[in-house]
């Protein structure tokens, strides 16, 4: 392994930029021996979601720890609070802010504290925190801990970046990035009629273009064709909010995806509904949370109406639309399970009818503990309070049985005051004790390696 090279202070490499960037903060960091380092994440936003999905897709919830903050983001930023899921203090140093974690990286340090954050618990300092960069750390600089199956370049189609897609992956990221991920929010947050107007039609001509490149039979029935890739995971986060959030609460009002998109809904419902390995037993569907969604963003709106401030308002939750997401059709629930489309194997089903693998897989596995290479720090709510290798059983929320009209807010997740119980979750929830205690073999195999877990991804 090559001999690590210096880098810069925090200051230093951030003094022009409020983003951390990969380049400028750690110069060699896929050369070097990952010692370690934890990660920070807010669960409703998109971006950190792509961060838990990579972490899950690619097994690493042995090496990189889970820690979650509050999703209520305040005035005084991201916070550790022990409630809606979140750890009491950041189990790391004690803190009860995000705002903690950058000023010790740097006290100096005057920009935005953002998540996700990528932490180094060796040297004490922020490796990165932005998700496009981290998420490709996450493709192959943990390979050597992982099974030979679960590397990069052992990957059928070569992996979630293969060298023969990476131009038009770059390609599609840029103005997918520009227009739909990050143009929910252009809308959303517009103050005038101009900026919504100049927002608004761009993103719904950038759905379009989407929905006729899903036409193409080499592109099902993923977007590069029949392997996930990163393309996928970065639309995914954005599609899932969609029809629940951006829809109405951001004005993304002129056409609904599952309306007026047929591809592109077939697309994101193969995607949640897939339990089989080809999602590591169904991880989409594990890390969404549409209850979150809308109360995040109503959130968000709120305090933009309201000056910033967190007194004075509620939020109220709309229970639409029902369901949340649809359910596959008898034809594509047969596709996704004898392969005609996607070439699964294994899936069985429920008895509800819904996909499950028996060795699907928790992607919140270790969250909050000392295990494993890093951490992820954020604010998702499906937070484990029972241990890694216990067994649950029961469905996600989101899912039709879960999201009829006029549930109350005991069935939710929600309290009378409108805050998330993360137990309440836990029972809608699908695991299964056979994929627990496979899960808990490869970390205890993973620790006995490493002689102690060095990474923390923070949500």
């Amino acid at each position: 392994m090559p001999t690590p090279t210096p880098t810069a202070t925090f200051a230093e490499k951030t003094a022009n930029s409020a983003t951390l960037s990969l380049q400028n903060l750690v110069q060699s960091f896929l050369q070097r021996k990952i010692a370690t380092r934890s990660m920070r994440t807010m669960g409703a936003l998109g971006h950190a979601h792509r961060t838990i999905l990579v972490r899950a897709l690619k097994s690493l919830e042995p090496l990189i720890q889970l820690i979650i903050t509050d999703f209520n983001l305040t005035e005084n930023g991201w916070l550790f609070t022990g409630r809606n899921g979140s750890d009491p203090v950041d189990p790391l140093y004690g803190f009860t802010s995000l705002k903690q974690l950058y000023l010790k990286a740097d006290p100096q340090y005057d920009g935005r504290y953002t998540v996700p954050v990528l932490w180094d618990k060796k040297t004490q300092t922020i490796v990165n925190n932005e998700s496009s960069e981290i998420i490709r750390m996450f493709y192959d600089s943990f390979d050597e801990f992982l099974e030979p199956d679960q590397r990069e370049a052992n990957k059928p189609g070569g992996g979630f970046y293969p060298p023969h897609l990476r131009k038009q992956i770059d390609e599609m990221n840029e103005w997918v990035y520009n227009t739909v991920n990050n143009g929910v929010y252009k809308c959303g947050f517009a103050t005038t009629q101009e900026a919504y107007d100049a927002n608004v039609y761009p993103l719904f001509k950038s759905l379009d273009r989407l929905e006729a490149h899903l036409a193409d039979p080499s592109h099902q029935p993923y977007l590069f064709g029949e392997h996930l890739t990163e393309a996928d995971v970065r639309l995914y986060t954005t599609m899932a909010r969609f029809d629940v959030a951006y829809y109405n609460i951001f004005n993304c009002n002129l056409k609904m995806i599952r309306h007026d998109y047929p591809r592109l809904s077939k697309w994101l419902r193969n995607l949640y509904w897939d339990t089989s390995d080809r999602t590591n037993g169904g991880v989409f569907k594990k890390t969404t949370f549409f209850e979150v969604y809308k109360y995040g963003y109503l959130r968000a709106k709120g305090r933009q109406t309201h000056g910033g401030s967190d007194v004075g308002w509620s939020v109220v939750i709309p229970r639409g639309p029902v369901p949340d997401i649809e359910p596959l059709t008898d034809e594509e629930e047969r596709e996704l399970i004898d392969g005609t489309a996607k070439k699964l194997n294994g899936l069985k089903l429920d008895s509800n009818g819904v996909g499950a693998s028996p060795t699907s897989h928790n992607p919140f596995s270790a969250q909050g503990e000392g295990r494993g290479m890093g951490a992820i720090f954020g604010a998702d709510i499906d937070s484990p309070t029972d241990g890694v290798a216990s067994p649950t059983t029961s469905t996600t929320v989101g899912s039709p049985s879960a999201s009829r009209a006029g549930e109350d807010d005991n069935e939710t997740g929600f309290d009378e005051n409108g805050e998330f119980h993360p137990r309440r979750m836990i029972k809608r929830r699908t695991t299964y004790g056979e994929e627990n205690a496979k899960w808990y073999k490869a970390a205890k195999k993973a620790e006995k390696k490493l002689g102690a877990p060095t990474m923390h991804l923070a949500l």
